[in-house]
C-alpha cells in the first residue's frame, strides 16, 4: 500500500501576495498554478515563485498546518519561511 506524502507550500504572486496550499505533489500542483488553472486566486496573477514547500505527512496534518499558516501575520510567514518553525504565540 502507497501512502501518500503531503506537503505544504507558500507562493508569491507578482504582487507580493502570498498564498498557501497543500499538495502530494507540490512540483505538478505549481505548474497548475503557473499555468493559470487551479486556485482562482493565482488566476492572473503570475509570473509565481514557489517561495517555500515541507514535507508534513498526512494530509489532516497538512490541512492543520496550512490552517495555522493562514492566521499568521505577514510578518509571522516571514518568519516561518525563513527558519521552517512556527512562532511562538
Amino acid at each position: 500500500m502507497n501512502i501518500a506524502i503531503w506537503s505544504l507550500y507558500i507562493v508569491q504572486t507578482r504582487f507580493g501576495h502570498w498564498y498557501t496550499g497543500i499538495s502530494t505533489n507540490v512540483a505538478k500542483r505549481f505548474a497548475t498554478h503557473q499555468a493559470g488553472k487551479g486556485a482562482k486566486n493565482l488566476k492572473g496573477k503570475g509570473p509565481l515563485i514557489l517561495i517555500y514547500q515541507c514535507e508534513v505527512g498526512s494530509r489532516s496534518e497538512a490541512t492543520k498546518l496550512e490552517i495555522k499558516i493562514k492566521q499568521l501575520s505577514k510578518a509571522q510567514k516571514r518568519e516561518f519561511v525563513a527558519t521552517g518553525q512556527l512562532p511562538s504565540v
